[in-house]
């Protein structure tokens, strides 16, 4: 007897990274709380066991997609600075965080609202944090008024974003662009 087998099988190489993919993508139409190993296992075509040898519980497996988000929103970051420099880049880095949380809003909780490490964020070892952290040292002239003043930068940029997010503020391009402006904002 022959048997044909109908299921999908993954033949991709690279199990993990296909995995925080398709976590990525999950995250673009659900909320964190309802995705599932056993639902990403079948996005990919393996059992939900073969999740587990690179993934051992979901808090693993949320712990990559955030350092994946956090690549994800430094790129964001770059481009807009790109064209920039001196405060007008900075302020374009501030102003690419806020969209890319209104365009992320799952993947942005779950870089800032799940994770078990600030590290793991703005003040880690990350693009996103040495880009904070390079513009706040050229900004003060020295490190500790740098540290201070990345905090005071991530402040009003995470908290537009959130206000946004929430419904207290509306999504305004407008709105982003008066409230992190490099001529007003954090004068010397």
């Amino acid at each position: 007897m022959i048997t044909v087998s109908t299921s999908k099988s993954y033949h991709h190489g690279d199990l993990r990274a296909a995995l925080v993919e398709a976590g990525l993508k999950a995250l673009e139409v659900q909320d964190i709380g309802e995705m599932s190993l056993r639902q990403l296992a079948r996005d990919v075509g393996v059992s939900p066991t073969a999740v587990y040898r690179h993934f051992p519980d979901k808090d693993a497996l949320m712990s990559a997609l955030a350092e994946a988000g956090i690549a994800q929103m430094a790129e964001w970051q770059k481009q807009a600075a790109q064209n920039t420099e001196g405060s007008d880049a900075f302020a374009a880095t501030g102003r690419a965080y806020v969209r890319w949380a209104l365009a992320n809003p799952s993947l942005f909780r779950l870089v800032f609202g799940k994770s078990n490490e600030v590290g793991r964020t703005v003040f880690g070892e990350n693009d996103a944090a040495r880009m904070l952290r390079s513009y706040a040292e050229n900004f003060t002239g020295n490190e500790m008024g740098a540290q201070r003043f990345m905090l005071q930068a991530w402040a009003v940029v995470h908290g537009l974003a959130m206000l946004m997010l929430d419904g207290q503020l509306p999504r305004d391009e407008a709105l982003i662009d008066q409230v992190i402006d490099a001529k007003t904002l954090f004068r010397a």
